[in-house]
């Protein structure tokens, strides 16, 4: 390796995005080190429904890639902290009555800590993965996480947690490029994944049922219980509340004239309220643990900022309180979370930061 040359982690999935990213990587003159995380055991990999990512067919398509590429690859067993920061995190947030992001855990506690620091103690200048978001200068020496050039794949959003600090320590290979694009890179290259279709929903739980996930992964059984109308009066059953999230109409379990919404949840007395779209709407909401990266304002800040991954944003006034920020959007906006994920954005698509709903404000 040339010694002016810089030496970078590439985290590869065994997914089209993270191969052509180390691809990009090597052709930029960079140095570059395959590793895949083994995150969890059998179970996920197991289930049907869905494509779950990390299974053994993806750690052998990771390293067909970097034999391609000529690079060396690791896998590195991060299964305990999957299973503490990630998956309990998600079991926990859905027993309290939230609807968790794990994407954003996993990015927050995963990629760009553990593996960042993994990739500092191999002495790595920077770890890269195959997002489809831009790092880019400030200007005053500085560095900043804005969007992707195609809205379509921007995944900036799940990408908040990242300290700042580490924001010039870290790579995007994909963030000016379409997934077209990215398709057409790995067909010219001959890589084994490039027709390889995207995981979908969360990655340990591929068929989507939440609920069934939990049941089998704690074994317990979450009972069925009351579903009310905003009077408090019975009007069905749900077979576990933790398995409905707010803002959810189908497979709700309650027949009515008119269309019905899942609006809060009380896992103190087991049950779930129902009522008129209309119901779902809020004026704001309060986001803990805020990662700021920006300079932390002084005072009221306007900006942007979506609740929701693939929401549009909306314009807001963020108040700083502490380690926390309530946000007040100009318009009332429809199921807001607690458990999930509050990002705000300036004009030009720089993420100014974001955080956990803890609070819905009426």
């Amino acid at each position: 390796m040339d010694g002016n040359q810089k030496r970078v982690l590439v985290a590869m999935s065994g997914g089209v995005d993270s191969s052509v990213a180390a691809w990009r990587l090597l052709e930029q003159g960079y140095s570059c080190v395959g590793v895949t995380m083994k995150l969890f055991g059998g179970e996920a990999a197991n289930l049907d429904g869905g494509h779950p990512c990390c299974t053994l067919d993806d750690v052998e398509d990771a390293r067909e890639v970097a034999r391609k590429l000529g690079i060396p690859h690791y896998v590195f067993n991060f299964t305990d902290d999957f299973e503490e920061k990630v998956v309990r995190r998600f079991i926990d947030a859905y027993e309290r009555g939230e609807t968790p992001n794990p994407c954003v855990d996993c990015n927050r506690f995963l990629k760009f800590d553990k593996l960042y620091r993994r990739a500092m103690e191999l002495g790595c200048d920077y770890i890269a993965t195959g997002h489809y978001a831009q790092i880019l200068e400030d200007g005053a020496g500085g560095f900043r996480l804005a969007k992707a050039a195609d809205p379509s794949r921007d995944q900036s959003y799940v990408l908040c947690p990242i300290p700042r600090e580490r924001l010039a320590h870290t790579l995007f290979p994909l963030g000016g490029l379409t997934k077209d694009q990215v398709r057409s890179i790995a067909e010219a290259q001959g890589f084994v994944n490039a027709r390889k279709r995207d995981s979908q929903d969360i990655c340990f739980v591929p068929d989507g049922d939440y609920l069934a996930f939990m049941e089998r992964h704690t074994g317990k059984t979450y009972p069925a219980g009351d579903i009310v109308d905003m009077d408090g009066r019975v009007v069905g059953r749900h077979r576990g509340a933790a398995g409905l999230t707010i803002g959810q109409r189908r497979g709700v379990g309650v027949s009515s004239g008119g269309r019905i919404y899942v609006c809060a949840k009380c896992m103190a007395d087991n049950t779930v309220t129902v009522g008129p779209e209309e119901a779902l709407y809020s004026a704001g909401c309060l986001a803990a643990d805020w990662n700021w990266l920006i300079g932390p304002p002084g005072g009221p800040l306007e900006a942007l900022a979506k609740t929701r991954y693939r929401q549009r944003e909306q314009p807001v006034t963020l108040f700083p309180e502490g380690d926390r920020v309530r946000l007040m959007f100009r318009e009332p906006q429809r199921a807001v979370t607690t458990g999930q994920t509050a990002v705000a954005y300036d004009g030009s698509g720089t993420v100014l930061g974001g955080g956990t709903i803890v609070e819905a404000l009426k």
